[in-house]
């Protein structure tokens, strides 16, 4: 499932990323994903940005307060991003899970940046996914994502990426975009997708590098 298009990433990467329309719907997906997240919501899905997430144990910095992402989109991409970026994932367990776990906060990192639309767009995606409803007959992942293997994370990913619906398509573009431009953005990762890094000089002179 490893798409690196767009994955030579300064910090600006997500601001790219944030100038067009994720989920392009129409109105009919547009009016299904919010039934979906309304629903999620009664249903008690929960729909706070999950802050410090100590209880979650090593795999996450406690240091770093989430401010878009729940525990519930959190235990999503555990179970994603080994299906999106695959074997360029260290090799070590305890390292994996750093990698998983950094990744993860710079997607909630990048959303929280991200412009009203955009950030609304994907809370109704991950709703959609979250809620054990919609999960399993949309999604068709039986599993809660927690207990989800990787072969079952890259079926759903691969049925998203092949159907006819164009809901399933853009949603798996959505997963997809952020998942790589989180991982393959960040400097640890730049020489997996042949990035060289920026050049001295931008290092040097531009802003962001200097807030980086």
């Amino acid at each position: 499932m490893n798409d690196q298009s767009e994955v030579r990433s300064t910090p600006s990467g997500f601001a790219n990323l944030d100038r067009r329309s994720f989920l392009k719907t129409g109105l009919g997906g547009a009016l299904f994903l919010s039934t979906a997240s309304v629903t999620a919501g009664l249903s008690g899905c929960g729909s706070a940005p999950a802050g410090r997430v100590s209880a979650v144990g090593t795999r996450m910095d406690a240091s770093y307060e989430f401010r878009f992402l729940t525990t519930d989109d959190i235990q999503l991409f555990e179970a994603l991003l080994p299906a999106i970026v695959g074997p360029a994932l260290p090799e070590q367990s305890q390292a994996q899970r750093v990698a998983i776990a950094g990744t993860i906060e710079r997607i909630d990192a990048g959303i929280h940046n991200f412009g009203p639309a955009n950030q609304k767009e994907l809370r109704r995606l991950f709703d959609l996914l979250n809620f054990g409803l919609t999960r399993v007959t949309i999604a068709r992942v039986w599993s809660s994502w927690p207990n989800a293997t990787t072969e079952e994370a890259n079926a759903f990913l691969e049925r998203w990426r092949t159907s006819g619906i164009g809901l399933f398509n853009n949603g798996y573009i959505a997963l997809t975009k952020i998942s790589n431009v989180a991982f393959y953005g960040h400097e640890d990762s730049w020489h997996l997708s042949g990035y060289p890094g920026p050049p001295q000089w931008a290092v040097d002179t531009l802003p962001q590098f200097q807030s980086a």
